[in-house]
């Protein structure tokens, strides 16, 4: 079989799925309402015909949210690796397939991590080993390019606001959203963004990357995996999370809505030129 090339691109199915679905659950008077929840199903990755595992997820973005996952756990390290990735939702599976099969897969797969993730992420391979190669670069972020994007991610978050249940991540240069992704569980968005960036040649240098949920290590390694090196969160901090953002140089920002933020990493690249007044408290 020859080489494929270097810019060969996977064949990718196109199996979105409705994100949201109409139920009728009885309030506290007795009463039946109309409402939607978050789709929930089940997604088994099967690499060249071996089972990996299942992810959950709402299926939005099936074949990019398994392409990211792919480039995150390094079980794929170049596109011109993948020949297809085919989501088949009547059996609940995605064969991926590559044209040379996966060097040291058994070793890979045998070193497993579960993490803090919604409905618990797992990591495969020996991810701490792999950080030393990551080098991210000494980006400022201005106070006021933060009060921005936050103000431009308000019109996102469509299925949180419909349904509830779901975590959002968005990849950002400044008030420009080029990616937002919901789902089920924030690794499931984060992996479906890196896919996204990959999949398009997007690099992460001059990006800032925003989610609805914790920071934990998880979030930092996948982050910093995809070259960013802005993290911002309406939520809060992990103790690993923020040893991990120290040991790869992340701007760390979480606890961010509307004016109030807090920095818990890089603070010496952020620049503070848009401070809110202070409210004095009654004498």
């Amino acid at each position: 079989m020859s080489e494929p090339s270097v810019t060969a691109y996977p064949h990718l199915s196109n199996a979105s799925l409705d994100t949201t679905i109409c139920v009728q659950p009885v309030d506290e008077y007795g009463q039946t309402r109309e409402g939607y929840i978050s789709a929930e199903r089940p997604l088994t990755i099967y690499l060249d015909k071996r089972e990996i595992l299942t992810l959950m997820t709402m299926g939005s973005q099936p074949e990019l949210l398994v392409l990211g996952w792919l480039r995150n756990q390094n079980l794929i390290t170049e596109l011109a690796q993948l020949k297809a990735i085919q989501v088949d939702w009547e059996t609940e599976s995605v064969a991926v397939t590559t044209f040379q099969g996966v060097e040291g897969l058994d070793e890979k797969l045998g070193r497993k991590t579960v993490t803090t993730g919604c409905g618990q992420g797992t990591m495969f391979g020996n991810l701490m080993d792999r950080l030393d190669q990551l080098q991210l670069p000494a980006v400022t972020v201005q106070q006021s390019q933060l009060y921005d994007t936050l103000h431009a991610l308000t019109e996102y978050n469509e299925i949180y606001r419909r349904a509830g249940a779901v975590h959002g991540c968005a990849l950002c240069a400044g008030t420009d959203i080029l990616s937002f992704v919901e789902d089920v569980g924030r690794h499931n968005a984060v992996d479906s963004i890196a896919g996204y960036m990959w999949l398009h040649g997007i690099s992460g240098g001059d990006k800032l990357f925003y989610t609805t949920g914790r920071l934990t290590s998880e979030m930092v390694i996948k982050v910093a995996q995809m070259g960013v090196p802005v993290l911002l969160s309406r939520s809060g901090v992990t103790e690993m999370g923020l040893e991990l953002a120290k040991k790869l140089g992340v701007i760390l920002i979480a606890r961010a809505k509307g004016r109030h933020f807090l920095v818990y990493n890089g603070v010496e690249r952020v620049v503070f030129d848009a401070m809110p007044r202070r409210v004095e408290a009654d004498a």
